[in-house]
C-alpha cells in the first residue's frame, strides 16, 4: 500500500476542509486506476485527499481485506472514494462498501465496447501492462538505455540518432522528462546541461550545435530553481537567487538566438512537458 498523506495530518483531521480518502484499487499494477482517478480528482483542487494505491487485488480474500480497511475508515468518520479497475464482477462486489463512493473506471466503457464489437470482454489480468507489442517493449528498453548513457551530457556518442536533445541549466527538469519520454514513448532522448563553461557564446555548445534542429530547451523561474538547488547544495553560490537568475537569462537568450524552442517547467508536470515537446518537435505519439 502506498500512502500519500499531507505531512502532520491524518485522514480525519478536523481542518476547515476535511481531508477525504481516495483509494485506487486494481487487479494489476494500479497505474491505470491511479492515473484515471487522479485525473478526475484534479477537477476538485480545493479538496485535500489522502491517497492509497492498492495493486494486485485479484482474489476475493484480497478484496475483503481492502473492504475491511475501508469500513474502518468509514467508522472513524472518513468519507472514502474508491476508484477501481478491477474486472472481476465478484471481486468488485466485495469492494462496494456501504458508505463509500465506488467509481468503476472500466465497466461502462467495456459494456459499450462489448455492444459495439459484438463480443464479451476478457477477464484475464494484467493485459494492459503486459509486454503487448514485443517490438515496442524492446524499443522502450533501448530508449531507456540510451537516456541513461546520454544523461547530463555524459556521452556525445550517437547523437545523430536522437529524436530530441534537451538542453537547460542544472535542475530544470531534464532528466525526469528524458526518462518519461523514453519509457512512455520509446523516444531516443539525450540531455545536456548548460554550465558556466558554455558561456559567453552566440552558439549552442559544440557537442550539440550540429544537432541544433533536434534541440529543445527548458527553463524555469529563478525562485523555483533556487529552491530546488538549495535542497541539493544549501547556502551555496550554485543555489543563490543571483546565480539562478543569471543562468536562466543566459539560457533563454541562447535559445532565442539559435531558434531553439523552449518551455518553462516551473508549473508543468512531466507529462505536460513531454506532450508539449512532442507536439513542438513533431515527434510520433
Amino acid at each position: 500500500m502506498i500512502l500519500d498523506t499531507p505531512a502532520g495530518s491524518s485522514p480525519c483531521d478536523g481542518d476547515a476542509v476535511a481531508t477525504r480518502v481516495a483509494y485506487f484499487v486494481s487487479d494489476s499494477t494500479g497505474i491505470t486506476a491511479e492515473t484515471l482517478g487522479s485525473a478526475l480528482l484534479a477537477n476538485f483542487p480545493a479538496l485535500p485527499f489522502a491517497r492509497h494505491t492498492i495493486p494486485f487485488v485479484d482474489t476475493l480474500d484480497g478484496a475483503r481485506a481492502v473492504a475491511r480497511d475501508i469500513q474502518s475508515l468509514i467508522a472513524s468518520g472518513a468519507q472514502p472514494v474508491v476508484f477501481t479497475t478491477v474486472k472481476s464482477a465478484d471481486i468488485l462486489r466485495e469492494l462496494e462498501v456501504r458508505g463509500a463512493v465506488v467509481v468503476d473506471l472500466l465497466s461502462g466503457h467495456l459494456t459499450e465496447l462489448e455492444v459495439a464489437f459484438g463480443t464479451t470482454r476478457s477477464e484475464q489480468l494484467g493485459q494492459f501492462h503486459g509486454l503487448g507489442d514485443i517490438k515496442q517493449y524492446f524499443a522502450r528498453m533501448r530508449a531507456v538505455e540510451y537516456a541513461i548513457e546520454h544523461d547530463d551530457g555524459q556521452s556525445g556518442r550517437a547523437l545523430d540518432i536522437a529524436d530530441v536533445i534537451l538542453i537547460a541549466p542544472s535542475r530544470c527538469g531534464k532528466t525526469p522528462t528524458t526518462m518519461y519520454l523514453a519509457l512512455q514513448y520509446g523516444l531516443l532522448v539525450a540531455n545536456y546541461p548548460l554550465t558556466d563553461d558554455d558561456f559567453p557564446t552566440d552558439h549552442l555548445p559544440p557537442s550539440v550545435n550540429r544537432h541544433a534542429p533536434k534541440c529543445f530547451g527548458l527553463t524555469t523561474t529563478p525562485l523555483r530553481l533556487s529552491q530546488v538547488r538549495h535542497e541539493r547544495r544549501p547556502d551555496s553560490v550554485y543555489s543563490s537567487l543571483a546565480q539562478c537568475t543569471l543562468e536562466l537569462r543566459r539560457a533563454e537568450d541562447l535559445y532565442r538566438r539559435n531558434r531553439v524552442p523552449f518551455l518553462n517547467s516551473s508549473t508543468k508536470s512531466v507529462e505536460e512537458m513531454s506532450a508539449v515537446i512532442m507536439q513542438s518537435m513533431r515527434l510520433r505519439n
